[in-house]
């Protein structure tokens, strides 16, 4: 018997390969698998500084300063310099790259949607507070900033 859990993140995954996959060969994403996930990371990080995208993928500075580099020629990366320390700069992702990321979310929604459809309302509430659940206590790995953190200028 497979784990449940892992067969919806194995589905979810291989989705969204497809999707970035599909992308690249049709042009539509100027962008490598590689530097998707990039862009990913950052996003999901809330405007990390290069040290901290670095840390998190366990690579050096300069790699990190080469990807973002790229990144930001191509137009899905910005640096924001912090207000409170001119030296520092936050990463951020650019409305090209949300074009591209909102198109990717759809199936999440379209799930969610037939999750909604299926379930009960007692139901629902009790799989989205599992979910939560989940992201808040149980992925400790992950160790992205709690949403303190994340409202930052």
């Amino acid at each position: 018997m497979s784990n449940p859990l892992s067969e919806v993140y194995g589905k979810f995954r291989l989705h969204y390969y497809r999707d970035v996959f599909n992308r690249i060969q049709a042009r539509e994403l100027s962008l490598s698998a590689v530097e998707v996930y990039c862009t990913e990371i950052i996003r999901a990080l809330n405007k990390p500084t290069i040290n901290e995208f670095a840390n998190f993928i366990n690579i050096s500075s300069p790699n990190a300063t080469y990807k973002v580099n790229s990144l930001i020629q191509k137009g899905y990366v910005t640096k924001i310099q912090s207000e409170s320390d001119k030296r520092e700069y936050y990463l951020d992702v650019t409305e090209k790259f949300y074009k591209y990321w909102n198109i990717s979310e759809k199936y999440l929604d379209i799930v969610e949607a037939r999750l909604e459809e299926s379930l009960t309302k007692e139901e629902f509430d009790t799989f989205n507070n599992i979910m939560k659940k989940i992201s808040n206590e149980l992925m400790p790995e992950v160790g992205l900033p709690n949403s303190e953190e994340q409202d930052r200028s």
